[in-house]
């Protein structure tokens, strides 16, 4: 079993800084990429930022130069520093790692369960 759990959210005014971590743990073989999802009331999922394995990042418009991704593979666990945020980025943020267990042969999303980060401003 393998289990994903953020922390690190919060109520900050606009332009302020939060940093968020997700570890993962249990029977885990090998992570390859791992990300950042939000979801604001009535809108859909939506990507924020992604890592490889060997570090390669992807970021949405949105967010770009301000938010950073980073991950340390010897903790199983990534990253999300965000700065200058706004009342838009309010919304709950998850963690996704596609990961292989111990014992099976394929890989699979798993999710945390999600952070609040709100933005007043």
């Amino acid at each position: 079993q393998v289990q994903l759990v953020e922390s690190g959210g919060g109520l900050v005014q606009a332009g302020g800084s939060l940093s968020l971590s997700c570890a993962a743990s249990g029977s885990i073989f090998s992570i390859n990429g791992m990300g950042w999802y939000r979801q604001a009331p009535g809108k859909q999922r939506e990507l924020v930022a992604a890592i490889t394995r060997g570090g390669i990042t992807n970021y949405a418009n949105s967010v770009k130069g301000r938010f950073t991704i980073s991950r340390d593979n010897t903790k199983n666990t990534v990253y999300l520093q965000m700065n200058n945020l706004k009342p838009e980025d309010t919304a709950v943020y998850y963690c996704k790692g596609r990961i292989r267990e111990r014992l099976k042969g394929a890989e699979d999303d798993y999710w945390g369960q999600g952070t609040q980060v709100t933005v007043s401003s």
